[in-house]
């Protein structure tokens, strides 16, 4: 009994001087990756064509395909979820079959300033790569550890079921000529399979419950062409509601989300297979200022950097008025407005303090200048060849000038005072 008593006496004063050890070792005053977060037009073309390239609808059931991935490509990726996870920044090398990243993580909602630098290199496996070597700060932890612990990390964010339906698709991964090829073959059912699995049970009933309240507004005898705001204020209403015991991002994300996919005409079901079978909201025409297209533009921005972050928003914005200017409706600085506000309002949402000021703001109500800033005197509709004329092009002064008088009025917004 004595000798009991004295393995647990030594257990209970080792552990917590190992855990703080282990703590000091790990952490460092100074990142040794400092990089911002850059997405650009030309980053947001050559995702699509990944994607394009690799459309599983073209995959009949047991044959094989192969996506292939630059090092710049992943690099972008890797610096891009360092930054919107982790507060941080990265840098992704691929050399002679391995994969070499460094990344300086900054823990979120701590006030005291520290990082976590870690440096690991993967090495080919079958069928996936392993951790040949993984440090934090100064403190070694050994490969097979990392695999378990990046395993549990990537079931916490994504859930064991898109974990499992992954690994089932994944055959091969190679890591060679400075590129990253996965071969993969797409059984039938998985894409609904993925789809349901990558949205956790706690967001799909909160996604229920806003689609269930749009559903209800949908079908009033009057709805048939309504402000994007009268909408707001009532999924705000809910989550005001929703959010007295916590969770204020959460269910903010999931109120703009459901809005996104209601304004723009899309069923919620192409992410979440489930909600095909829940009643659907009767078709609307959503307006901004009197036009459907801002309600858009600000509604799938506010999603986008909810969801995502300011830079991939700010990205895919531009990247619609660039293709826009050369055969669309032309470059719009009405839409780049819209745009960046609707990158503002999803960032207020989720962000802090602001996520619950935001709900009691829109349950009081609101009107549309609160949210979205004079355009009238914008330029709109311009061919690539005129914008290029009288803006010189998206690093030119002139187009930053506009930017910032776009960024002037939306900083002025009642909504953020």
């Amino acid at each position: 009994m004595r000798l009991v008593s004295k393995v647990i006496l030594v257990l209970v004063v080792t552990i917590p001087l190992a855990v703080a050890w282990s703590l000091y070792l790990a952490i460092d005053q100074e990142p040794m990756v400092r990089r911002a977060a850059e997405i650009t037009p030309a980053n947001i073309q050559r995702a699509k064509q990944i994607i394009e390239q690799n459309n599983p609808r073209g995959l009949r059931s047991g044959n094989r395909q192969t996506a292939t991935i630059s090092q710049q490509e992943l690099d972008l990726a890797a610096n891009y979820l360092a930054y919107f996870y982790a507060n941080g920044s990265a840098r992704l090398i691929l050399r002679n079959d391995k994969a070499e990243l460094t990344a300086s993580l900054r823990p979120p909602r701590i006030p005291l300033i520290f990082y976590f630098n870690v440096t690991a290199v993967l090495i080919e496996g079958a069928p996936m790569p392993r951790c040949e070597q993984f440090r934090v700060g100064r403190l070694e932890i050994p490969g097979f550890i990392a695999d378990w612990f990046v395993k549990r990390v990537l079931t916490r964010f994504f859930g064991a079921d898109a974990i499992e339906a992954a690994a089932q698709s994944i055959k091969q991964v190679d890591l060679k000529n400075g590129q990253l090829a996965i071969a993969y073959e797409w059984p039938s059912k998985l894409r609904d399979k993925l789809r349901s699995a990558a949205i956790p049970p706690d967001d799909r009933e909160r996604l229920h419950a806003y689609h269930e309240r749009l559903t209800l507004i949908s079908k009033a005898p009057k709805a048939k062409g309504v402000s994007l705001t009268e909408l707001m204020v009532a999924l705000f209403e809910l989550a005001e509601v929703r959010s007295r015991q916590g969770g204020e991002a959460a269910e903010n994300r999931a109120a703009i989300l459901v809005l996104a996919f209601h304004v723009n005409g899309q069923p919620l079901g192409k992410i979440l297979p489930a909600a095909n079978d829940w009643p659907q909201p009767v078709g609307q025409t959503v307006t901004l200022n009197g036009r459907d297209d801002f309600a858009k533009h600000f509604i799938v921005s506010a999603a986008l950097a909810a969801n995502a972050g300011r830079p991939l928003s700010d990205a895919v914005g531009l990247y619609k008025e660039i293709e826009d200017s050369r055969g669309g409706s032309g470059f719009s600085f009405n839409d780049i407005a819209a745009d960046r506000a609707g990158t503002r309002f999803g960032e207020y949402a989720v962000i802090g303090s602001s996520a619950r000021q935001l709900q009691q703001k829109l349950s009081a109500g609101i009107s549309e200048k609160e949210i979205m800033p004079a355009t009238q005197d914008l330029p709109e509709f311009m061919p690539e060849a005129e914008f290029k004329r009288r803006f010189g092009g998206v690093d030119a002064p002139e187009y930053q000038k506009m930017m910032a008088e776009i960024e002037r009025r939306i900083a002025a917004l009642p909504l953020y005072r």
